[in-house]
């Protein structure tokens, strides 16, 4: 039989009972996970945030330390270079210049050209290009030519002749900047044969062809005229500045 002082303490066939204190300290503390139980949705957000943080500030101090200069630039990798492998220019030859360009002409063309062959369709072989062109063309009197004798004072040094060489026209300047291929059109046979031998030069007689037209048309502009006519009213003004009251300028035939 069991003693007062007994009845009190837990054993084995009767645990202790839980009391409203000992309720209340379980219901405080956090439920131990069993075995085989996931961690709870809460500790994972934590763990991610920490992650994020720490990647954060760690971009933050490297992005600091590239703008103090103490690391080098990052460079992509993959970046596209350009390797420059062209020759140092080589010097030909000098020519010293005594013309005076009294005009220039600055002009277009489109040029146009095609090339097929009879009852072949253009698809199979076929070759047209549509060029626009773009160039110049200066107008010149060449003093170099000037013949001895051609300058004539009068004995008063009131009045001076002179007589120059006829106007030319330069060489036609083509501006590649300016000038561009619209359209171009290549039949199948034509396209392959690039494939297989391709020709870098193939516009160069399109090129011919601009420069040829615009110096045509650089003749009939009146190009020449307005050199003449340029050149005199300089030469007016500079020799009637040195104390000549009438200066006549004539112009030897081309």
């Amino acid at each position: 039989m069991a003693r007062d002082g007994d009845t009190q303490q837990p054993t084995r066939e009767f645990p202790e009972y839980p009391t409203s204190e000992s309720l209340h300290d379980r219901a405080d503390a956090p439920p131990e996970p069993g075995p085989g139980a996931r961690p709870s949705a809460g500790g994972a957000a934590r763990g991610l945030l920490w992650v994020l943080g720490a990647a954060a500030l760690a971009v933050v101090v490297l992005l600091g330390v590239q703008a103090t200069g103490l690391l080098p630039e990052f460079r992509n990798p993959f970046a596209k270079e350009q390797t420059d492998r062209s020759q140092p220019p080589l010097l030909k030859s000098i020519r010293d210049l005594s013309r005076y360009v009294a005009a220039e002409g600055n002009f277009q063309v489109v040029v146009d050209v095609q090339k097929d062959r009879r009852n072949v369709p253009d698809f199979l072989l076929n070759e047209r290009t549509l060029f626009v062109g773009a160039g110049r063309v200066e107008a010149y009197v060449d003093f170099a030519k000037i013949a001895d004798g051609a300058v004539v004072a009068s004995d008063d040094g009131k009045s001076v002749e002179i007589k120059l060489p006829a106007p030319q026209l330069g060489e036609t300047d083509l501006d590649m900047d300016k000038s561009y291929v619209f359209a171009e059109e290549r039949g199948l046979i034509n396209r392959l044969n690039d494939l297989v031998a391709g020709d870098p030069n193939r516009q160069q007689q399109v090129y011919k062809l601009a420069e040829d037209r615009i110096t045509a048309a650089a003749r009939d502009s009146g190009l020449a005229a307005r050199a003449q006519e340029n050149t005199r009213k300089m030469l007016e003004g500079l020799l009637r500045s040195l104390g000549y009251e009438k200066v006549t300028v004539t112009y030897t035939a081309p």
